[in-house]
């Protein structure tokens, strides 16, 4: 797929898309993509979420909030990342402060290229008379890691909905892991498709208002090594 409307169709028609990497690629690239090695090195430094109630620490995140509009990308100032326990039983309830993105990431011309890129594809899926001026959009930058004897849970609460408009999952890097199978169901939970990010830039996109997704524990293939899955979430909500 290499233009909005090939990932817009299954979009709005299934309430899920499967991006593969070339296709993103040719995306992005229109939309100024660059630097995309120091970008995927930043995963090399994040902070242990220390929220997560099953007591694990297999995941590490920063995350920061931005208004996207026909405007451009603004920097919101820091604050914390919200879920009620209707969409997220296992660690919502409670506002979570995270580490912030930095700076330089935070301005990133390879960032700025994936929000300007998941702008146009949402905007072009919502309908007009519900399309936003702005998007509030929080960005979640995750490294899920595996051990031997202690898989790394990406979705820990199981299939679910994130309480926004618009998400996009996109594929940083897997090292040494593997499973971490993505699943798409409907709201009755009957499963509608599934598929694996492998690639870098490879991504999911779905309507969070039609569909649930899960991601399944990725695992070490040799225990001895390090193991982690890192992927780039953004939600786009109306504002």
């Amino acid at each position: 797929m290499t233009d909005i409307t090939a990932l817009a169709a299954p979009l709005v028609r299934e309430g899920f898309a499967h991006a593969d990497a070339p296709g993103m690629r040719a995306l992005l690239d229109t939309r100024g993509f660059a630097d995309w090695d120091s970008f995927a090195a930043s995963w090399n430094d994040l902070g242990v979420d220390t929220y997560m109630a099953d007591g694990g620490r297999y995941r590490r995140r920063r995350h920061a909030a931005f208004s996207v509009g026909i405007g451009g990308i603004t920097r919101k100032p820091h604050q914390p990342h919200y879920q009620s326990r209707d969409y997220n039983p296992l660690n919502g309830g409670i506002a979570r402060w995270f580490e912030p993105i930095t700076p330089a990431i935070g301005a990133h011309p390879a960032l700025r290229a994936i929000l300007t890129a998941s702008h146009d594809i949402f905007t072009a899926c919502t309908p007009p008379d519900r399309r936003p001026p702005n998007w509030h959009v929080e960005v979640h930058q995750f490294r899920v890691e595996a051990r031997n004897g202690e898989a790394g849970k990406p979705t820990p609460e199981g299939p679910h909905r994130d309480g926004v408009d618009w998400v996009l999952v996109m594929l940083v890097r897997r090292q040494n892991v593997t499973s971490g199978e993505t699943s798409i169901h409907d709201l009755r939970k009957a499963h509608l498709g599934s598929f694996t990010l492998t690639a870098p830039l490879e991504s999911a996109l779905v309507d969070d208002d039609r569909v649930y997704h899960g991601v399944t524990p990725v695992t070490p293939i040799d225990p001895d090594l390090p193991a982690y899955r890192d992927v780039l979430v953004a939600t786009f909500r109306r504002e």
